[in-house]
């Protein structure tokens, strides 16, 4: 494509060399710039593309997008902007031709409660018919075709690439996780959403963005580029998204009055039932997942397709059609009968593991045991506040490692213990021995929140990423106790 048509409405300064050139493909990683790409020096979390450039040119750059100034480059056409990474979302935009203003995208939000949301809707979604692409934490989706998800919310270049990709395979909605590092990082700049919906705001990647204040500023961008905003307003800070978006508003909630009301839940194990009320129409729902949380997630996304004019029977029958979301909440035992159960779930933030201790607690008929830690490398200052409420919701709770990456496992266990009130709690830092730990304390009718990875099939360490999958884990453990 003509440099000039990737650059269309774009505010550049021409430093050196030819803008009316032909362009191969865009890249922002020097790594992967071939023979007559054009590379865009976007500033990382932990690096600056300003310092690649000149490897990129080696690997053929025709073309090199800055906005800081580059010595002694001669080989190609550089471009000077204000903000790359605005511009690179909007260069891909055009060379892939503007593909998400030819699907209707909807934005989920919030701390916890995103993944689930997005799998809600397009069950429901595809129970009225329509062809649906995801893109979040656990995996990307065209259609049915699964693609590997590297971050909850890709780089725009990747994002772009992955709109067209659903164009071409006549997909009619894209629901995607949109995480605040995204909005921070104009990842979604310029893509324009149908629906935004904000689920919750609590303690969180606090790493990055410093401060709390600004970790609301980032997840409220999404709502400033949106048709119609759907808010929790039972969220303290979802009240204040309400007030602070624009455009069409619907609120949802269990404990206030809202457009969008659950009322009469009912939790057992293997699930919730509850009611749905919308302009004076109520629905039975049976979800398959249980947890209040999950009655808010449901709502939100039932909240979302309603705006977009399906009728409460269609919300029904696509939340009740959704058997399980992977790592959220999932009971990895219900093929076995050992009198107790082993649920997996990603909670790793304070709010998270306080909600599925809690969501256990309402089914647990013995004792409730907790299999938690903290990840190295991120936020430390919850790591007390995990260890608190891990042991405060368990009878009995097992510290351990999760995702260590550079830091000591035994430092950031610590860190975890030191919030600790009770002495209901042993520590075991190998995960999987751990893990093991817990099964071997359960007693008929107990249950086990292994809490933290859900999903996930690795573990990172400090030199290496090792293979690490709860569920197989979790089996094999079960032939080892059973021998």
């Amino acid at each position: 494509m003509n440099l000039k048509k990737i650059l269309k409405e774009i505010k550049y300064e021409l430093l050196k060399g030819n803008d009316d050139l032909e362009i191969r493909e865009i890249q922002y990683d020097s790594r992967n710039v071939k023979s007559g790409d054009l590379f865009v020096c976007i500033e990382g979390y932990s690096t600056d593309g300003h310092k690649y450039v000149s490897s990129a040119v080696s690997n053929g750059a025709a073309a090199v997008i800055c906005s800081k100034d580059i010595e002694n480059l001669t080989e190609c056409t550089v471009i000077k902007t204000e903000d790359t990474r605005k511009v690179l979302a909007l260069a891909s935009a055009n060379y892939y031709d503007h593909p998400s203003d030819k699907l209707k995208v909807i934005g989920i939000t919030g701390t916890n409660g995103k993944t689930t949301s997005t799998f809600m809707m397009k069950s429901i979604l595809e129970a009225q018919g329509y062809k649906v692409g995801l893109l979040g934490t656990i995996a990307n989706y065209v259609g049915d075709k699964k693609i590997p998800a590297h971050r909850t919310t890709p780089e725009s270049l990747e994002l772009q690439k992955l709109f067209a990709e659903m164009v071409e395979e006549g997909v009619n909605y894209c629901i995607m996780e949109v995480s605040s590092h995204s909005l921070y990082l104009d990842r979604v700049y310029g893509v324009k959403f149908c629906q935004a919906i904000f689920t919750n705001l609590t303690r969180d990647h606090l790493d990055f963005h410093k401060t709390f204040e600004n970790y609301y500023n980032a997840k409220l961008i999404l709502f400033k580029n949106t048709l119609s905003s759907v808010v929790n307003i039972d969220d303290e800070y979802g009240e204040r998204v309400y007030e602070d978006s624009e455009g069409k508003k619907t609120s949802y909630a269990i404990d206030k009055v809202a457009d969008v009301k659950g009322s009469n839940l009912h939790m057992h194990s293997r699930g919730v039932e509850f009611d749905i009320t919308y302009k004076n129409e109520t629905q039975h729902i049976n979800l398959n997942i249980p947890g209040k949380y999950n009655v808010m997630n449901a709502l939100g996304s039932a909240a979302a397709c309603l705006g977009e004019g399906m009728s409460l029977a269609t919300v029904k029958e696509g939340l009740e059609a959704m058997l399980c979301v992977p790592g959220r909440c999932e009971i990895v035992t219900k093929n076995y009968d050992l009198g107790y159960e082993v649920i997996v779930d990603y909670a790793h933030t304070p709010d998270g593991l306080e909600n599925i201790l809690k969501t256990a607690r309402e089914f647990t008929k013995g004792k409730l045991i907790s299999v938690f830690g903290c990840g190295g490398d991120r936020d430390n200052t919850k790591r007390p506040i995990m260890g608190k409420i891990g042991t405060e919701l368990s009878d009995k709770a097992v510290i351990t490692s999760d995702n260590p990456r550079t830091e000591d496992p035994m430092s950031i266990i610590k860190e975890v213990v030191a919030g600790v009130e009770k002495d209901n709690y042993i520590v075991v830092e190998n995960r999987r021995e751990a893990i093991k730990k817990a099964m071997e304390m359960a007693k008929k009718d107990d249950v086990i929140v292994v809490a933290g990875k859900g999903h996930e099939d690795y573990q990172i360490l400090k030199d290496k990423t090792i293979h690490f999958d709860e569920r197989e884990v979790i089996a094999e453990i079960i032939k080892e106790l059973n021998k």
